[in-house]
């Protein structure tokens, strides 16, 4: 299955609840009746794309001119042409470091999935070819580095000829976070890495005491690499819907974002919040999403796949 594919079949749960509005509204009227359109809005409420983005969308789309009579078709194409543009401000391309490796930084709260993240990223930059270093700065977890060192196996096994892994690791647990950070940054730079992805400890965004270690781990990389991290990425729980967004922006003050990862879509029917998302002032972009445990199962956001997924079509 390609990636796109993935997408849409990951959005189902998502998308039921649209389906299925269209699908009895049209067997009893084939036009956009006001049935229909509560319908619609109840399922857009239901999949988390907020209130002011479904009130925004459902106008537009009773503006476009909808055919008579009114096919399943029609609708979900109309409805994901308007969802798309919403999503459109998300999709921004991924730009790498000109010189030496480009440093990713993986933030975000307990269980909203940066380890896997961390794995399955370095499998993808692997098998592209990158040689690849992961940091287990997640040192306050117990299991956090043997986790992670699971997930470097399995990703150093997917490289190409050119591609490799490396995991660097504290000596024991409780050990000091950004010391992680810079021999990981200090060992790719002796063996020419492309990449270091740095999988820090989750932390509640409540908590401004550890908020505040986040940017002593970007400090203290910037003594080898005064750019870095050249990426400094929130990781969200896709479960969670519209209720990640004050995560956002209490990450953003301690690190200064510049994307998101969204994971665990395929197991949530609040997909939607990316439309939320795209609708925020100066939203960030979303670098990738995942569907999934497998390694294959994150990759880059597409608006329009994304869309179309939402509205219950096909790629």
């Amino acid at each position: 299955m390609g990636w796109l594919s993935k997408i849409t079949a990951g959005l189902k749960r998502s998308a039921q609840g649209v389906a299925q509005a269209v699908k009895v509204s049209l067997n009893l009227h084939a036009k956009l009746t006001p049935e229909l359109y509560d319908a619609l809005e109840a399922a857009l409420l239901a999949a988390d794309c907020g209130v002011p983005s479904t009130h925004r969308i459902l106008p537009e789309l009773e503006a476009a001119g909808l055919p008579e009579p009114l096919t399943e078709q029609a609708l979900k194409d109309h409805l994901a042409t308007l969802l798309a543009t919403y999503l459109k401000p998300l999709q921004q391309p991924l730009v790498w470091s000109g010189t030496g490796p480009t440093v990713i930084l993986l933030a975000g709260v307990n269980g909203s999935g940066k380890t896997t993240t961390a794995g399955k990223l370095a499998a993808q930059y692997a098998a592209a070819g990158k040689g690849v270093v992961v940091a287990a700065a997640d040192t306050f977890r117990a299991a956090a580095a043997e986790q992670l060192a699971v997930w470097a196996t399995r990703a150093a096994d997917t490289a190409s000829s050119k591609g490799w892994v490396r995991l660097v690791q504290a000596s024991s647990n409780g050990a000091d976070s950004a010391g992680v950070a810079y021999r990981a940054v200090e060992q790719a730079l002796a063996q020419q890495a492309e990449v270091v992805i740095i999988d820090t400890a989750g932390r509640l965004p409540n908590r401004s005491d550890l908020l505040a270690e986040l940017p002593k781990v970007m400090r203290v990389v910037q003594k080898l690499l005064p750019a870095a991290p050249h990426h400094r990425w929130l990781v969200l729980d896709g479960m969670l819907g519209q209720a990640t967004l004050p995560q956002v922006a209490e990450f953003d003050k301690q690190i200064g974002l510049t994307g998101l990862v969204v994971t665990k879509l395929d197991s949530s029917g609040k997909a939607g919040f990316l439309v939320a998302l795209g609708q925020q002032p100066n939203p960030l972009p979303v670098h990738y999403v995942g569907f999934g445990e497998s390694l294959d199962d994150i990759g880059p956001f597409d608006a329009t796949a994304f869309a179309r997924g939402l509205a219950g079509l096909p790629e």
